[in-house]
């Protein structure tokens, strides 16, 4: 088989998701991208997680031309595609319906960064698309998903750019969230920081209806300390401590 090891990783992306109670039933997926191959892989299309196994993984080109697999792929593939074509820095995708981060998008609203959690994983707000026109579903819609993210992300549709690395996560209005990092793993761990903050935003704002989202230095402080090549947080890399 093709891409074994990026298979089984994928395939952990995707029941890490289940595990952490972010997908009901079957509505979520992960992918991976083998950039020197040139390959995706992705859960295929409506099978239980509990049945899955890696030679179950389906192999595209980042076109999306199948090149391995008895099942067919996701029906989300042409978002995953896109983001790969459009943000070459990330080597994974994870979409989920999870509650409160999909609320979130329902609501049309972006995640604001309330506190240090948030801003330890994203710097600044979780952003929102603009929905789609009734044209774009009712043509390439899932294509035309994926153009929404990349436009809310390089600016395009009135917002700022953002980097899709230092806030690795986008809602899809009337949707769901896509969250991505360099790794299946760190993708799958992403969306369950994801979830945790919007939950956190979702109750903070019932407390108080307009709360202050935290400073600049403290969202500095915070995501720079965990992100970087100076980064502080946890243990120090072999060549940060022969520097030191």
């Amino acid at each position: 088989m093709l891409v074994q090891s990026l298979r089984e990783e994928v395939l952990e992306a995707n029941l890490e998701i289940v595990r952490r109670g972010l997908v009901l039933y079957t509505f979520g997926n992960a992918s991976g991208v083998d950039r020197e191959q040139g390959l995706v892989v992705i859960k295929p299309s409506g099978v239980d997680y509990d049945k899955l196994q890696p030679k179950d993984m389906v192999v595209t080109r980042l076109d999306g031309e199948m090149v391995e697999g008895d099942l067919r792929p996701s029906s989300d593939l042409d978002t995953h595609t896109l983001l790969y074509r459009e943000f070459p820095e990330i080597g994974a995708v994870v979409h989920t319906h999870s509650e409160y981060a999909t609320s979130f998008s329902q609501a049309g609203a972006a995640i604001p960064a309330l506190g240090t959690t948030h801003a330890d994983y994203f710097y600044g707000p979780v952003p929102v698309t603009r929905p789609l026109t009734d044209a774009a579903i009712g043509g390439r819609y899932v294509h035309e998903t994926g153009l929404a993210i990349v436009r809310r992300f390089r600016g395009e549709d009135g917002g700022a750019p953002i980097d899709p690395l230092a806030v690795p996560a986008c809602l899809v209005a009337g949707h769901a969230p896509f969250a991505w990092g360099r790794t299946p793993q760190e993708a799958a761990h992403n969306a369950v920081v994801l979830e945790a903050v919007a939950r956190m935003a979702y109750r903070t704002l019932q407390l108080e209806a307009n709360p202050q989202v935290v400073t600049q230095a403290l969202l500095d402080r915070h995501y720079f300390r965990k992100h970087g090549a100076d980064a502080t947080y946890g243990q120090a890399r072999p060549e940060r401590r022969e520097k030191a």
